[in-house]
């Protein structure tokens, strides 16, 4: 693909950019438990342990690498996350009938999605890829997704073939209805990327009761 014809694919998902400021939760759907053979549940996804979350020194600090200069903008095609062992392809997502982010289509537990109307991974700010925990037919892509540590990577591949290597420095588990929107989209001034799944408690009724969110600053190109 030319340049010019990757501007041209590129351009329409820059307009559909939204501010952060009209995006209150995230809210993806999923069961909170995996059936075993005999269609009873068994325990869930791993949740963040106390020890994952960001602190605050961590989270303040949000310099790149030194010398690392944010990348221009490019559609990313594939996640790889290699703690546990996660190597997906990435589709785009917008809002939902609410204005919330939306998740990839459930009935494809392998896939990915990215928020295009945030930056693309790599570039000054925020971006935000998301992913169901699993269905009913097991788990799915962002199923390990709160067993991450602090210095995990997370690598974005993106169709400019440049992969932007995400370092974590923070794991935690929010309840949808007190979701922190403005400190996990909000724009840290570098290029920093939060990968969000379900998670917490779980009821029938209800379904996941949070969201896992990781936090990550870029911390190499490849």
């Amino acid at each position: 693909m030319s340049a010019s014809e990757l501007a041209e694919e590129e351009e329409p998902q820059r307009r559909k950019r939204a501010p952060w400021g009209v995006i209150a939760l995230v809210l993806l759907s999923g069961l909170a438990l995996i059936r075993n053979g005999s269609g009873e549940f068994d325990a869930g996804p791993p949740q963040p342990a106390s020890a994952a979350a960001s602190d605050t020194r961590a989270a303040g600090d949000t310099r790149p690498a030194d010398g690392l200069a944010p990348l221009p903008y490019a559609v990313p095609d594939r996640v790889r996350i290699p703690a546990i062992q996660v190597d997906a392809p990435i589709t785009g997502v917008g809002l939902d009938a609410q204005g919330w982010v939306d998740a990839p289509p459930p009935e494809d537990p392998d896939l990915a999605g990215w928020f295009t109307g945030a930056v693309s991974p790599g570039e000054k700010g925020t971006a935000v890829v998301v992913g169901h925990v699993d269905n009913d037919e097991g788990p799915a892509v962002f199923y390990g997704l709160g067993a991450l540590k602090k210095g995990n990577t997370v690598e974005i591949v993106r169709r400019d073939r440049k992969t932007a290597v995400f370092e974590i420095y923070g794991v935690e588990v929010f309840e949808k209805k007190d979701f922190p929107g403005d400190r996990v989209y909000a724009s840290k001034g570098a290029p920093e990327l939060r990968v969000i799944t379900c998670g917490g408690g779980f009821t029938e009724q209800n379904g996941y009761e949070g969201n896992v969110v990781v936090f990550a600053r870029l911390a190499g190109v490849r």
